[in-house]
């Protein structure tokens, strides 16, 4: 049960991923902007063809994001089907998600579509999208379980 919840939350997220990414393309020009609170957050609309951040942008490059993509997908799979740990589980879902969404942008355009973009104390920070959230959610939901089962490894030796 526990993993149809976090199946359904997944297609959920990943709804509203390409949702969000086909409304920005729709009603926004390449590098618009919408300020939504002043000098902190604004919706904008940027195509990224490189990695994260846009880092090793070379078209290149392309293949290589998508093998990579491809091989994290079919391994996250394999092991949401395997584990039984509901935060591993959790981490694995948001993980793929995320992963899914910018394939889906890779493979049928050849770039992802981003569009949140935040100015944190100065800072303008990477605009990214929602797939980009799942994943860096996923991985700290993963660095938590590591960090908890190592503690229960230590606390089990003691």
């Amino acid at each position: 049960m526990k993993k149809l919840l976090i199946l359904v939350v997944g297609a959920v997220l990943l709804g509203v991923d390409l949702y969000s990414k086909a409304w920005i393309e729709t009603n926004l020009r390449l590098g618009e902007i919408i300020p939504v609170i002043s000098n902190f957050f604004e919706i904008t609309y940027l195509r990224n063809t490189g990695a994260a951040w846009s880092m090793f942008d070379a078209s290149w490059m392309r293949p290589i994001f998508l093998l990579i993509s491809a091989g994290v997908t079919l391994v996250g799979i394999y092991y949401f089907i395997k584990e039984r740990d509901t935060l591993l589980l959790w981490g694995i879902g948001l993980i793929l998600s995320g992963n899914l969404g910018n394939f889906y942008d890779r493979l049928t355009l050849g770039y992802v579509r981003d569009m949140l973009s935040f100015n944190i104390f100065g800072y303008d920070f990477p605009v990214f999208n929602v797939a980009d959230s799942c994943l860096v959610v996923g991985v700290g939901v993963l660095f938590l379980y590591m960090f908890l089962e190592e503690r229960k490894l230590k606390n089990n030796e003691a």
